[in-house]
């Protein structure tokens, strides 16, 4: 038997339900997790709201670590005791135990905990895309980071800096400042829709930034905009003050022809052999002290939604996980 957060309706943190399951055994090309640590992102939030729709009744979380105690047929690349994480569906973290695709799991050094990987893997990895395929920072790069204080954004300001950007943050309140500044930013600015582009301006010598990375959405996206170089390139990820609003093709050639992509770290991790890539990328630069796992709280897993409450309040100052 198993424990898991369920959702069979969206709305309030209050409609997550710890439910009991029983777990049947792994099939072909799947393993049995027991699992002591799961990840929470903003994503699981969008999903339990409804922003982001997903079949109902559900589980939710797609960010886990623990140990394999099954094997299904055909699985070669894991075994009985391994420990292992994962930072893709299929949707059901939130348990403590669970089914999972073996070859969508990631085998951890000892030198990891499982708490660390849970809290760093699928930030790390979305991080790895955004700079190294979305963005393609190199030295010379000057990039604009929304949310450098938070859990995501401090690993994007870190590695955009060791990768030889400037790095600029943007955040909701003064004392998010110094958490911002620690993380690799060169500047930070309190978000004022109406002055931060020429804050960018002068910071940059005029120039503005070669990258922004959104995951704000409506209430930043103008904003953002006016912050780019001529060419430069708006990455809106997320949209956690709700979608930003449909953009005329003429707007972008106004602004300086610029260019402006949606991703999503599904597209990015397609295939197994893209998503083991990225992901030794990540554990490679935790190894090497680029990244450094930052647990601002541990919840139990029947905790789920006060840990959800204060992702939706902005009140977390990095990664939240779930112990079951």
């Amino acid at each position: 038997m198993a424990i898991a957060i369920r959702v069979h309706s969206t709305g309030a943190p209050e409609v997550m339900q710890l439910e009991s399951m029983e777990l049947a055994a792994p099939g072909p090309g799947e393993v049995c997790l027991e699992q002591t640590s799961i990840g929470v992102n903003p994503l699981d939030v969008s999903q339990r709201k409804g922003a982001v729709p997903i079949p109902l009744p559900s589980g939710l979380g797609l960010e886990g670590a623990g140990r394999v105690t099954a094997v299904g047929a055909g699985v070669s690349s894991v075994q009985v005791g391994d420990r292992v994480a994962y930072a893709t569906g299929p949707l059901g973290a939130y348990a403590s135990a669970r089914l999972f695709p073996a070859d969508r799991l990631v085998r951890l050094p000892d030198t990891l905990s499982n708490d660390a990987a849970a809290a760093v893997l699928f930030k790390g990895i979305t991080a790895q895309y955004l700079l190294k395929t979305t963005g393609q920072v190199r030295p010379g790069s000057t990039v604009l980071v929304y949310g450098a204080a938070g859990a995501l954004g401090q690993l994007l300001c870190a590695w955009a800096r060791h990768l030889g950007a400037q790095v600029l943050g943007v955040v909701s309140t003064p004392a998010s400042v110094a958490r911002a500044e620690a993380s690799g930013c060169h500047a930070v600015f309190v978000f004022d829709a109406q002055t931060l582009a020429s804050q960018v301006a002068q910071a940059t010598q005029g120039r503005k930034v070669d990258v922004v990375y959104d995951p704000i959405g409506r209430d930043t996206f103008a904003a953002s905009l006016d912050c780019l170089r001529p060419r430069g390139l708006m990455v809106s990820f997320g949209a956690t003050s709700g979608l930003p609003p449909a953009v005329e093709v003429g707007v972008l050639n106004a602004k300086g022809s610029l260019f402006l992509t949606r991703p999503s770290l599904a597209a990015h991790t397609a295939s197994a052999e893209e998503y083991q890539s990225r992901a030794r990328d990540v554990l490679n630069a935790v190894a090497s002290g680029i990244l450094t796992p930052q647990i601002w709280k541990s919840y139990a897993l029947a905790d789920a939604a006060l840990a959800h409450a204060d992702l939706e309040h902005g009140r977390s100052q990095g990664a939240i996980i779930l112990n079951p």
